[in-house]
């Protein structure tokens, strides 16, 4: 899958173990150049040295409930010319909302969580789609927690079902000009991200302990299945949730030795 010529856009990467990073890194080893963005100076110190590991000169700093932030960001990267795919990691709430119960989510917390982990794809799509001169993959990142409950995951769940909606309206959108949106769903992740949720080591272990595979999603094994969707290879799949969870999504109560 030679992804040479190719350029994109890499949204959501916090450090070395970030999905994203393991994507970016994929990608970049099959030849595509990549741009970066980050939100505020902390980040942008950490994204700077991976981006460079990759050869990237173009970080940008963006805040996607931003419209300026958004646009201005979109206008240096059309002047590097064609874009080919956009990876589209960006998801947040509250982190004292991840903890106890769904029925206790405030109003800004909700409002908050669905503009960035939700909206901010359509806008991005919005802006990438006249760079996708030739067609081009747009791919984000759900969770199971949008279909089944998970513990403590709350508005997050919420949040990313309207995300997987979006996908595939996006996709009816964008189909006749040749722009694939897909999204990719890994199990629990060892990730600055799936750190603030409560809970998350023993549902770590639980769905290593469960799954077919009896193991978690690695970042080697993402980064693969994003490099298939944004190839040539990926060609005809659009509006599709991939799970990359060791197959824990199709199990309907743990193995029998952990029943």
């Amino acid at each position: 899958m030679d992804m040479q010529g190719k350029r994109g856009l890499v949204m959501g990467v916090a450090n070395e173990r970030s999905i994203a990073w393991g994507i970016a890194k994929a990608l970049a080893d099959a030849g595509a150049e990549l741009a970066f963005t980050y939100q505020g100076e902390a980040f942008g110190k950490r994204v700077a040295p991976l981006a460079e590991s990759v050869g990237s000169t173009t970080l940008l700093d963006v805040d996607v409930t931003d419209d300026a932030s958004l646009d201005a960001a979109f206008a240096e990267l059309e002047t590097g010319g064609k874009l080919d795919f956009v990876i589209h990691a960006i998801a947040f709430s509250d982190k004292t909302e991840l903890t106890g119960r769904f029925v206790d989510t405030s109003r800004a917390n909700f409002k908050h969580s669905l503009d960035i982990s939700c909206y901010s794809l359509v806008e991005v799509a919005r802006r990438a789609r006249p760079l996708m001169t030739e067609g081009g993959t747009i791919l984000t990142l759900t969770f199971d927690g949008s279909q089944r409950v998970m513990p403590f995951y709350n508005v997050m769940g919420v949040a990313k079902a309207a995300l997987e909606s979006a996908v595939r309206y996006l996709a009816a959108d964008l189909g006749p000009e040749g722009i694939r949106v897909n999204a990719v769903s890994p199990g629990p992740m060892k990730t600055l991200a799936g750190a603030a949720i409560g809970g998350a080591r023993k549902t770590f272990r639980h769905t290593e302990a469960n799954a077919p595979m009896r193991a978690n999603a690695t970042l080697e094994a993402i980064g693969g299945t994003a490099l298939y969707l944004c190839s040539d290879a990926g060609a005809c799949t659009t509006g599709e949730v991939i799970h990359v969870d060791g197959g824990f999504h199709v199990m309907g109560m743990p193995n029998p030795d952990n029943l």
